[in-house]
């Protein structure tokens, strides 16, 4: 592959730390050979964008099979939305409407997806992705409702903010992770949904949320980050229908395991202008066949809903997985892509988040744009695994100058 300008500054980043658990050492990494991204699965070379999007869609459907699952036949698209409320917001800087939206059915499943806009007629781009506490969380205004579904205490929280599994007014607020004046101050909009909504984040034999009305998967058939992505992409059927809402400029963003949901999200449904992933790791942005850090097994051992069931037939047989993840970084060619990682993050691993990216890059090439270091983002931040101030400004950043004002 050429070598890129951008890419001798950021592997000073990554050097072998001494003394570190075996997970984390980097001189343990095995040797392995990553599957080609433009070579189709009858040996042909792509060499062009029409062959591309043949080999694009030989890739989602081996992701689909091997990995995150299909959506089982007869799962509709169509959704049933309803306006519960609208409000001026931040001193009239902002309007804020409250939605919910039934899937299947007008009294079946819901989310509740919090739209909140800068004030004028627009339309305005926007960010869309799922929260992990509930959408009261994300800002302490009265105006937003507390979450109606079942939540689990995470350790950001304050006491009393979860009593029973369920929310209460001491959790307003409480959530660090989106600045919403910062975007509305940026022009931008924001709409996010309490992932639990969609499917709870726990072993529930998948008796509950969506999975309530389609019941049992097959084994290769969706785990909860396929079905919250497909909810993504619920959310972004909504937005269409509202005109204050730039829906050719949406960027879906998530952190950690809705990191993982972002990307899936953002490889089926092509709506989206911009895919962020901050700190996904494992499952997410880094290579499945480096073996640092979270390791396949670990995911499905420890969540093993996450994914389908075929999945955990590559426990620790990574090498027979015919897919790892820059594959899936590139169907997100030729959109713009960002992805985050943190120093201290070293479960998620920064060094394969990169690497990753990095191996996508081809296709964007391939697809007439510049790949690594523009349509390609890749930052990393001194810290642990969170979402800080610094990765939304450079979210903003890319978000500004390679969709808003990319024109």
């Amino acid at each position: 592959m050429k070598a890129l300008s951008i890419v001798s500054t950021f592997l000073l980043l990554f050097s072998t730390q001494a003394e570190l658990p075996d997970k984390y050492n980097e001189a343990l990494v095995p040797a392995y050979e990553l599957p080609e991204v433009l070579i189709k699965e009858n040996g042909e070379r792509v060499e062009d964008a029409l062959a591309w999007s043949d080999r694009r869609a030989e890739l989602l459907q081996l992701f689909a099979e091997h990995m995150h699952g299909h959506v089982p036949a007869g799962v509709s698209n169509e959704i049933f939305p309803k306006v519960r409320k609208q409000v001026d917001f931040l001193d009239g800087r902002a309007t804020l409407r409250e939605v919910r939206v039934h899937f299947v059915e007008p009294d079946g499943p819901f989310m509740d997806l919090l739209v909140i806009l800068p004030a004028g007629e627009g339309p305005h781009p926007l960010f869309l992705g799922f929260n992990f506490g509930g959408n009261h969380t994300i800002h302490p205004s009265r105006d937003i409702s507390l979450t109606e579904s079942w939540v689990k205490k995470i350790r950001w929280m304050p006491e009393g903010a979860v009593v029973d599994h369920r929310a209460t007014d001491l959790g307003r607020g409480c959530c660090h992770r989106w600045p919403v004046e910062d975007m509305i101050d940026s022009g931008i909009g924001l709409a996010t949904a309490y992932y639990g909504d969609v499917d709870p984040d726990f072993d529930d034999g998948f008796k509950n949320g969506v999975h309530a009305i389609f019941g049992q998967p097959k084994k290769n058939e969706w785990g909860s980050i396929a079905t919250w992505a497909w909810a993504l992409s619920r959310a972004m059927d909504y937005i269409e229908t509202v005109p204050e809402c730039d829906s050719e400029k949406v960027a879906v963003f998530g952190h950690s395991r809705l990191g993982k949901t972002a990307l899936w999200a953002g490889a089926n449904d092509t709506r989206f202008a911009m895919v962020i992933s901050n700190n996904s790791g494992s499952g997410g942005a880094a290579l499945t066949r480096r073996r640092f850090g979270e390791r396949l097994q670990d995911g499905n051992t420890m969540f093993p809903y996450w994914f389908s069931k075929r999945f955990h037939d590559y426990n620790e047989k990574e090498d027979t997985l015919p897919i790892d993840q820059h594959q899936l970084l590139a169907l997100i060619a030729p959109r713009c892509l960002h992805i985050a990682s943190a120093s201290e993050d070293l479960w998620a691993d920064p060094k394969g988040e990169y690497l990753s990216a990095y191996h996508a890059a081809p296709v964007y090439e391939l697809l007439g744009k510049q790949g690594l270091g523009k349509e390609v983002r890749y930052h990393k931040r001194h810290g642990k695994h969170d979402v800080m101030p610094f990765d939304w400004q450079q979210f903003i950043n890319t978000f500004q100058s390679e969709v808003i004002f990319a024109d």
